[in-house]
């Protein structure tokens, strides 16, 4: 039987704003407040407070929209957007963590110690025909469909808990982004090609500092170039990947918060992502965008970070804008936002 959407049907969600709304406003006043502290050693900080202001202000006006015809479209609008912006989230990790001394010959270091190996380099050599590297791609690009398919699950037959879920979603990358920006992980994707093979197979994993700072450009992975999906990974990388997020893994975390929050809402879908989801797992490595320890605690990281965006959930009042507004409206924010104004008028 097909299943009928009623867009138009009038909700009665009130004026306040959406809990997705309010993480990622607090999570664009957090960084907000980082580019002020780092304003002189960011490479573009202008630009970047410049886009925050928009991203709030299209969380405005959506909201305006909202309030004029309240409506499951609209709600969903108001949704999708701060879903679809985490893609302008991840790559922005970068540009702070980029500041710090890179870690990745560490992690390379106690990858060699507990496997006596570096497993993203022996895993897609012993495993290199076509088939097996259009697998694993297929299942690493699987990630963002992954995540559409369970929030749109809960769109069409859940409503009701629609936005939790997409709350989730959002609170648990951002939990994870805000790791990025202090941990400066690119992953053997990057760092490999950074040392030379020759270093890697000689167990030499040298630091590299701020090697990252001035150098973001991505090699093509291992893997079997004719395939399809290959070359889909390649090209959505080449866009939006960053020398960043290498631990613990987020698709690796944020892949088994959606088989989770798919179990709670259908045993049936659960069972249709399962082969995506192992796939994506074994693909984290395979490709080598992380290290096995980086998908290790992506995978036992998501029980915690799942557990704090609940709970942030149930606090969300807490940090609701309208709740806040007394402390925006204090002499010390004031002077904050105009020193804000002073250095961008500087710059410019």
């Amino acid at each position: 039987m097909a299943l009928q959407v009623n867009w138009v049907e009038k909700t009665e969600r009130g004026s306040g704003l959406f809990a997705i709304e309010s993480i990622s406003l607090l999570y664009n006043a957090i960084t907000t407040i980082l580019i002020l502290i780092l304003y002189t050693q960011l490479d573009h900080p202008t630009l970047m407070l410049y886009e925050r202001l928009g991203i709030a202000s299209l969380t405005i006006a959506l909201i305006i929209l909202y309030l004029a015809v309240p409506c499951r479209l609209t709600a969903f609008l108001r949704i999708a957007t701060q879903l679809g912006l985490l893609a302008y989230w991840y790559p922005d990790t970068y540009e702070f963590n980029r500041l710090f001394p890179n870690m990745d010959h560490l992690f390379a270091q106690a990858e060699q110690l507990l496997f006596g190996c570096q497993p993203a380099v022996e895993f897609s050599q012993h495993f290199s025909s076509l088939w097996i590297s259009e697998a694993f791609h297929m299942g690493y690009f699987f990630y963002y469909p992954m995540i559409f398919i369970v929030v749109m699950y809960y769109f069409l037959r859940r409503f009701e808990q629609f936005e939790k879920v997409s709350f989730l979603f959002a609170a648990s990358f951002f939990i994870y982004y805000i790791v990025y920006i202090l941990i400066p992980v690119a992953g053997p994707q990057f760092y490999f090609p950074a040392i030379g093979m020759d270093q890697v197979l000689a167990n030499h994993f040298p630091a590299i500092g701020d090697y990252f700072y001035a150098n973001n450009s991505l090699l093509p992975g291992p893997g079997n170039e004719q395939g399809f999906f290959y070359q889909l990974v390649e090209a959505s990388q080449q866009v939006g990947e960053r020398p960043t997020a290498a631990f613990p893994s987020s698709h690796v975390g944020i892949s088994t918060i959606a088989m989770h929050l798919a179990w709670q809402g259908s045993k049936k879908l659960t069972f249709l992502l399962l082969p995506f989801y192992l796939l994506l797992c074994g693909a984290t490595v395979y490709i080598q965008a992380h290290y096995l320890i980086d998908a290790l605690a992506g995978f036992g990281s998501a029980i915690f970070v799942l557990w704090l965006s609940s709970y942030l959930y149930q606090k969300r009042a807490t940090f609701s804008i309208v709740n806040l507004m007394p402390v925006v409206q204090s002499n010390h924010i004031r002077k904050v936002f105009s020193y804000l104004l002073i250095i961008i008028s500087v710059k410019k």
